[in-house]
């Protein structure tokens, strides 16, 4: 092969050498023609979007533009603010190009179908997501000192909705409540928690838009006194077991477990709600206020000072609740203060001491000398128709534990005895899956009312009640 080479003759080599400089010099030619073609399109389309210039207007090429200003130009095609969110960049570099698009069509006297697709948005005046006036209000629920609650319908899709108003003051700015409950809500998606739809901010109001749930267990258990139908006490105390194990294997604690703020749907699912003194609790443990918990379900280390707790805090409250639903009336009502309270507590679980609970001393509030010394009886003795369902005695013993460390978690919980006569279905369930979708699985009517006569007023938060308790 390399002779065959050298035999060619010196004029032709000379000939193909030059072919190819050409072709080399011409295809550099056209790229170069085209990256500047390039350059002044951009260059026009993002001038017209900024000063919407009219279709004569002229804009210079790059090469017209002196050598000392050329840099100046080229800086200023930027579009991208650095302390700008990338959504609202990408919203911004959309409408830019949609008007480059436009004024391009303009000039040439037609419409690109392309134009049509994007430069057609819904208008503005109907309803959209995070408006205000994308909800209508049809009553009033309840009032606070800080936020009303109203009964609303939503102008996007006709659903009804639970709007919890809280009112701004200029010189407080937003309530710390309502923005950790707005915070932690909106990481939280389980069928046994209540649904943040929307949050509307503006200079006088925030609004948190929630899904709409008929009544609280407050007033179901008000409208069926003496003590729920045992079978509903299952239902309801599994799925409030089952959203607090979702959030507190998320760190979260509730820190306010009530009747109140357990909404019930018309089916009879059971929402948590009121996430407003709800706590994302750390690793290391911090120390948080004693000053939480409604007084009638707050644990006894917590009226004792103590300001190191977990998730054991949410259980005493499970415990509380789960009495009162079979018994029919509260299980430690305290009438007048944290003594009373703390009295009525020791006189069915004992009054404690280093034995029974190692540290108790060193709280803040145990003086031994301020309290009578009781011991401990079967919960029986205090609420007896724990004795009528099979395992609900050993079940509230486990949870209503003086000393924090022996109460039982929520996971440990869901699997007492007490539930082993209910579908084994119900623990495969997926987090947005609600319990009642389960064959078989529905709510038993209550001795004298229909499961349909709800009051229509429900609590969205804590700040809505009234009540001492």
């Amino acid at each position: 092969m390399c002779d065959l080479i050298e035999s060619q003759p010196a004029e032709k080599i000379s000939r193909m050498k030059k072919l190819r400089r050409t072709l080399s010099e011409s295809f550099s030619r056209i790229a170069l023609k085209k990256e500047d073609s390039s350059f002044d399109e951009i260059c026009v389309t993002k001038m017209s979007t900024r000063n919407c210039p009219g279709v004569d207007s002229v804009i210079k090429p790059l090469d017209t533009i002196p050598e000392d200003k050329k840099v100046r130009v080229q800086r200023t095609q930027s579009t991208f603010d650095p302390f700008e969110k990338p959504a609202t960049q990408v919203k911004r570099v959309h409408s830019e190009n949609n008007a480059c698009i436009n004024f391009k069509s303009s000039s040439s006297g037609k419409e690109s179908p392309k134009v049509r697709r994007h430069s057609s948005p819904s208008s503005p005046t109907s309803p959209k997501f995070g408006k205000a006036d994308s909800y209508e209000k049809l009553e009033k629920l309840g009032e606070g000192s800080y936020a009303t609650v109203y009964k609303g319908k939503s102008k996007v899709n006709g659903k009804l909705v639970a709007l919890k108003v809280i009112r701004l003051q200029e010189e407080e700015g937003t309530p710390f409540t309502a923005i950790r409950e707005a915070s932690l809500l909106k990481g939280l998606k389980h069928a046994n928690i209540v649904l943040l739809h929307d949050i509307i901010h503006t200079k006088e109001t925030l609004t948190l838009v929630f899904e709409y749930v008929h009544t609280d267990l407050c007033q179901y258990m008000d409208k069926h006194p003496g003590g729920l139908h045992p079978d509903n006490v299952k239902l309801f105390l599994f799925q409030l077991l089952r959203g607090l194990s979702y959030i507190h294997q998320r760190y979260i604690l509730h820190r306010d477990l009530k009747p109140q703020n357990l909404l019930i749907s018309d089916t009879g699912e059971l929402k948590l709600a009121d996430f407003g003194l709800a706590r994302a609790k750390s690793v290391p443990s911090h120390t948080y206020s004693n000053e939480v918990v409604t007084l009638w379900y707050r644990p006894p280390d917590v009226l004792l000072g103590s300001t190191e707790y977990s998730t054991c805090l949410d259980m005493w409250g499970v415990g509380c609740i789960f009495v009162e639903m079979i018994q029919g009336v509260a299980a430690f009502p305290g009438m007048k203060d944290i003594q009373d309270q703390l009295e009525r507590i020791f006189l069915v679980l004992g009054t404690p001491n280093e034995d029974t609970w190692p540290g108790v001393h060193s709280l803040p509030h145990f003086k031994p000398e301020r309290f009578t010394l009781y011991s401990s009886k079967n919960l029986r003795q205090a609420w007896n128709k724990l004795s009528y369902v099979n395992h609900a005695e050993d079940l509230a013993s486990k949870l209503l534990q003086c000393f924090p460390k022996n109460r039982l978690s929520a996971p440990a919980a869901l699997n007492h005895e007490y539930f082993s006569d209910l579908p084994p279905r119900l623990w495969e369930l997926t987090d947005m899956s609600s319990v009642f979708t389960v064959q078989n699985v529905r709510l038993q009517p209550e001795v004298g009312e229909s499961m349909r006569a709800f009051g229509k007023n429900n609590s969205y938060g804590k700040s809505l009640s009234n009540s001492k308790h």
